[in-house]
């Protein structure tokens, strides 16, 4: 398995990547690990580390997408940076997965400037896996297509429920519609056309129905689809309420137990993992021919070790192959 790791993306620059590299060789002894960026900086950083040096590749580019620069922009003003290479890289066959904790609209956009889809598929969109009551639940798109058509979101339904199924194992994954209200009637035209799609078509057996909001944690279903710009307003409203939970929770009750406050601190240490973007190894880019794995900006080594992870086992899970197979049985 060969990677293109965006050696250069995040918040923090090469530090984080590095780390993770490291981690991630250690782990898998098949993997190998592609590094794109500025190779001085790499190299930098490699002389700190304890990197088998015969399972990376240092691939030189030129610039960074920055977190504050329009993706089309940055993309026009510089066609060589790191993650337009990481993808180039993965167009000519020469890796087999990008990984990226840059910017998500430059990770996107340059994806969709290579038109590196799979067949049948009309947008790709960007998965993120939430814990729930229930469960895991694939949430899709997080924000790769904020002005999806019914269309793509009938194509999310399929690639959600086959991401549970090949990657978390759910043997036969429900299918749950975002919207204001469960009734048939509500949400907006797409979302209208959209519930008509999956109550009619091939999903129809496992189509639950409209899912609120405030259900969404209840784990009614294990798949929920939603265009790209209410999925990212959900995922960064649940990551803001998850970290002030945790810390005001945590604070009051270790603060009144006296005797105990190390088990106290260690129980709220358990938890926070299950919900933190550290641990859940980055969001997949389903749609595309290869594998693309999303990460936080703020990524640290943790996090892109479990994007590695994660991009091996969705390698290995034989995902693009069974999204080609069922898209192809959709009506035209």
């Amino acid at each position: 398995m060969r990677i293109a790791l965006d050696a250069m993306g995040g918040d923090f620059g090469p530090g984080p990547n590095l780390e993770g590299t490291e981690a991630a060789l250690k782990a898998n002894p098949r993997l190998e690990i592609v590094l794109v960026g500025d190779p001085a900086e790499i190299e930098k950083g490699l002389a700190e580390r304890d990197i088998d040096r015969a399972r990376i590749r240092i691939v030189a580019s030129e610039g960074v997408a920055g977190m504050d620069e329009k993706p089309v922009e940055a993309l026009m003003k510089k066609p060589n940076c790191s993650i337009a290479v990481c993808w180039k890289l993965m167009a000519s066959k020469d890796v087999d997965a990008v990984v990226s904790a840059g910017s998500t609209g430059a990770v996107v956009g340059a994806g969709l400037r290579t038109k590196l889809f799979l067949k049948g598929v009309k947008r790709p969109g960007i998965a993120v896996v939430l814990p729930t009551l229930g469960g895991p639940c694939v949430l899709l798109d997080v924000g790769a297509n904020p002005d999806a058509r019914a269309d793509h979101l009938q194509q999310y339904a399929v690639m959600g429920g086959i991401y549970a199924r090949s990657v978390l194992n759910i043997e036969s994954p429900s299918i749950g519609l975002m919207n204001i209200g469960s009734e048939a009637g509500k949400g907006n035209e797409v979302v209208k056309e959209t519930h008509n799609l999956l109550s009619k078509g091939q999903l129809r057996d496992r189509y639950f129905g409209n899912v609120e909001g405030r259900d969404l944690y209840q784990g009614q279903t294990d798949v929920v689809v939603c265009e790209g710009f209410v999925g990212n307003v959900v995922l960064k409203a649940s990551e803001g309420m998850v970290e002030m939970m945790m810390r005001k929770v945590s604070q009051h009750v270790v603060s009144v137990l006296d005797q105990e406050k190390h088990l106290a601190k260690q129980a709220f240490s358990e938890v926070h993992k299950q919900f933190s973007y550290h641990e859940s190894g980055g969001a997949p880019l389903l749609g595309v021919d290869g594998i693309c794995i999303i990460c936080h900006g703020s990524s640290n080594g943790r996090s892109i070790e479990n994007a590695l992870r994660v991009a091996t086992r969705t390698k290995d899970s034989g995902l693009n192959e069974r999204i080609v197979e069922e898209l192809a049985a959709l009506p035209v």
